[in-house]
């Protein structure tokens, strides 16, 4: 474990970091490409490359016809609906504002696993979901935030694609996918660009050439795929096998804070007192959520 110490920092810093950082660059390249086409660029060319690096590492590449469809379900719940979806809510809700209402995501959880598995809940999971609602609430409920009918729509949105994420974790940890995590998250990133291409054709989308991208979007995208695609996800997976479970559940709620920074730092967004105590409070019904041990 020694030997592992610069490595495990090193992708701490990815998870909290890196993570929290792609709602900035998503809102930057949604402000000038369609939503639909940023993401199926994105997974497309994302899911190649771990396809790619899965194929150096000499690992499996085959897939039985149970595990494809499994990874097509997973691909809807997390990438399709849960991000493409959210990406075309950035158009109208600030990044940070996003990262927070993603961050209630192991309240979803929590609650579906209870409906589902009718498992009880401790204590500590009864207050984080209070403090969670709590503070989703005043999140939500700012004027100054939702005073347009896009804005509010937005919200509604996000909070279904953070069920879709909530529902595809708990699917996932029951679904026989394939033992290499590359492997099958390459297959659901190809999967996903496939569909959200068919989908921005569906939607009409105007498809604008990479000769007429700005710098900006160019380097969002690049750093979305590289970055926040490949190398955030790998450091994951490792934190994983190396870290105890709760204390890589922390990025739940470091992201949120990263991005609300970034976002009132680089693209002027607001960040109101209300805003500010909401964040607290509902990362704090996070913390106790994802502290508990064994729900």
């Amino acid at each position: 474990m020694k030997n592992l110490k610069l490595p495990i920092i090193l992708a701490f810093i990815a998870i909290y970091v890196i993570w929290g950082s792609t709602y900035l660059f998503n809102k930057i390249a949604v402000t000038e490409l369609p939503p639909f086409f940023l993401a199926s660029i994105r997974f497309f060319v994302a899911g190649a490359l771990m396809i790619t690096l899965a194929k150096i590492f000499k690992q499996d590449l085959r897939i039985s016809k149970k595990q494809l469809i499994n990874a097509m379900i997973a691909s809807f719940f997390f990438l399709i609906y849960g991000n493409g979806v959210f990406v075309w809510a950035l158009k109208y809700i600030d990044s940070g504002f996003g990262a927070l209402i993603s961050a209630s995501q192991p309240i979803f959880v929590l609650l579906l696993l209870r409906l589902i598995d009718r498992k009880p809940m401790k204590r500590k999971s009864i207050i984080g979901i209070t403090l969670g609602m709590f503070g989703m609430y005043l999140l939500v409920s700012q004027q100054e935030l939702t005073t347009s009918e896009n804005s509010l729509l937005g919200i509604f949105m996000m909070l279904t694609c953070v069920l879709s994420w909530s529902y595809g974790s708990v699917f996932v940890s029951k679904a026989q996918l394939p033992k290499s995590f590359m492997v099958s998250t390459g297959y659901q990133m190809l999967f996903a660009g496939a569909v959200l291409c068919f989908g921005s054709l569906g939607f009409q989308e105007e498809w604008i050439s990479p000769f007429n991208w700005s710098q900006k979007v160019i380097g969002s995208l690049g750093f979305l795929i590289i970055f926040g695609g490949i190398f955030a996800f790998t450091s994951f997976n490792f934190l994983l096998k190396n870290v105890d479970t709760e204390k890589v559940s922390t990025s739940a709620y470091v992201n949120p804070v990263i991005a609300l920074l970034l976002g009132w730092f680089f693209l002027d967004e607001s960040l109101t007192k209300q805003s500010i105590i909401a964040s607290i409070i509902l990362l704090t019904g996070v913390y106790f959520i994802t502290t508990v041990k064994k729900i």
